[in-house]
């Protein structure tokens, strides 16, 4: 196996732990009928404000991918192919044009954007989950309330990363492979 494929692997394995942690978490009890409705509110107020921060988001992300793609475009000469001549590093021909340059890093700028939109409402949604959750498992013992807050902060933190690997390293490897550009001018196109 090549090393490329551990970056992804990586990213698929802390997926699904965070996967795990997260089912875990929401097969416990939901504690008593009043812990419920105060969780029930609670989720209700935090997937409006979700929705509408993320309206808001998409579109800053839209318009922000809108500007990369005009800046690159218009300063950009291209992407040019990395030689060695005599021992010293240069520049070749240019083997991706500006305005393709543009449209690449945008579309990256937009998956990274979409993997942080993803990471930030699945950690919202377990983290407002485990609250009535982490109140009735105090109710049995410390431990097995702290076990569940954690829990249900871990599926955040592991998504943010597995999605950030993914992300980066599925760019890097349509860029790379797919749309055979050779894999040292690849990070050159993401950014």
């Amino acid at each position: 196996m090549e090393l490329v494929w551990l970056v992804p692997v990586t990213g698929i394995a802390a997926v699904l732990f965070a996967l795990w942690l997260a089912r875990d978490v929401l097969r416990r009890d939901v504690g008593t009928p009043e812990m419920q409705e105060i969780a029930g509110m609670i989720f209700e107020g935090a997937m409006a404000f979700l929705q509408r921060q993320y309206r808001t988001i998409a579109l800053m992300a839209v318009a922000t991918a809108v500007a990369i793609f005009v800046i690159v475009g218009a300063v950009s000469e291209g992407v040019k192919e990395i030689v060695l001549e005599g021992g010293v590093p240069g520049f070749g021909e240019t083997v991706v044009g500006r305005w393709q340059e543009a449209l690449l890093t945008s579309i990256a700028f937009l998956a990274g954007a979409l993997a942080s939109g993803v990471a930030g409402f699945v950690g919202m949604y377990i983290s407002v989950r485990s609250n009535s959750r982490t109140a009735a498992a105090a109710q049995h013992s410390l431990k097995e309330a702290i076990t569940v807050s954690l829990r249900g902060g871990a599926v955040s933190g592991f998504l943010v990363v597995a999605l950030s690997l993914l992300g980066v390293s599925g760019i890097f490897l349509v860029y790379s492979r797919l749309l055979d550009n050779p894999p040292a001018i690849a990070p050159f196109i993401i950014v």
